[in-house]
């Protein structure tokens, strides 16, 4: 939404940079890395719409459910849920009741937002500034990313939702003063404090920021892979090239996409087990 009339895709290079920029308020382009000022409209909007569809099936299946005629859509979350309890049994057997039904939400969300790069690239940004344009906006200069899990806004908030729990189930089942001690007393011993203190830190913080970096850094680089496929659109003669190695690209991806939200869900699963652990026992 700049105030520029020059057309913002013109290269290859403004091309990617045109996909990779968020919808704003401001309509610019944050100015760091990590901007909390900045509101990224098409992340919310997606994010929202996914979790709506999502409540609004599983609501929908809960109120029509048949144990003796089961739909199509019910064996699906059946087989969801029975799949995802199953990993809480194994990893977390003394597990509150709502830890399954976190797990199953975040497995499940996470996988939609991811499920979004396989949507063409193009697809919802030319609707999105096809409707812009109705309202008198220049649509080369409208951005939407409709992955959300290539904003690291979205992939730390639910990072760090998932470390304040850890912090709430240590003190939980710890206490105040065992969850202190930890850090006193971990990994060696009460003569080298300071030492742990700082390794035990590391070793809680990096939690978070693997989880939000792992889940970002693969999304990221696949819709970045994508979009250098589409690229070859910008030549006839390499259309057919284009064509086999997106389907190809697209057939790992639906690997990827699945993989990246089961392994949120289960790290999930396994930092919230080990934060339940008492003192000895850690």
């Amino acid at each position: 939404m700049s105030e520029s009339n020059a057309p913002a895709i013109s290269s290859p290079v403004e091309y990617i940079q045109h996909h990779l920029q968020n919808m704003t308020l401001s309509g610019e382009r944050p100015s760091d890395l990590v901007d909390f000022s900045v509101f990224f409209i098409d992340t919310f909007l997606v994010s929202l719409m996914l979790a709506s569809i999502f409540a609004f099936v599983a609501w929908r299946v809960s109120k029509n459910i048949d144990a003796d005629k089961p739909t199509g859509m019910q064996n699906i979350l059946e087989t969801v849920v029975e799949f995802v309890n199953q990993q809480v049994q194994d990893i977390f057997p003394t597990a509150d009741k709502w830890v399954g039904p976190l797990a199953i939400t975040i497995f499940v969300w996470v996988l939609f937002m991811n499920a979004m790069d396989f949507l063409p690239v193009d697809l919802l940004p030319s609707l999105v500034g096809g409707i812009a344009s109705v309202f008198g906006y220049d649509p080369h200069h409208v951005y939407f990313k409709s992955v959300p899990t290539t904003n690291l806004d979205t992939t730390f908030a639910l990072a760090l939702l998932v470390f304040g729990l850890i912090i709430f189930y240590n003190i939980k089942n710890k206490g105040l003063v065992g969850y202190i001690k930890v850090f006193l007393f971990h990994p060696f011993g009460k003569w080298l404090m300071p030492v742990n203190i700082i390794m035990t830190t590391i070793e809680e913080v990096a939690k978070p920021v693997s989880l939000g970096l792992r889940l970002f850094g693969n999304m990221f680089a696949g819709e970045l892979l994508f979009l250098l496929i589409a690229l070859l659109a910008f030549s006839v003669w390499a259309m057919p090239a284009q064509v086999a190695l997106g389907t190809l690209w697209g057939i790992f991806h639906m690997l990827v996409v699945p993989l990246q939200a089961f392994i949120f869900m289960l790290l999930t699963i396994v930092y919230l087990g080990l934060a339940s652990q008492g003192v000895e026992e850690h």
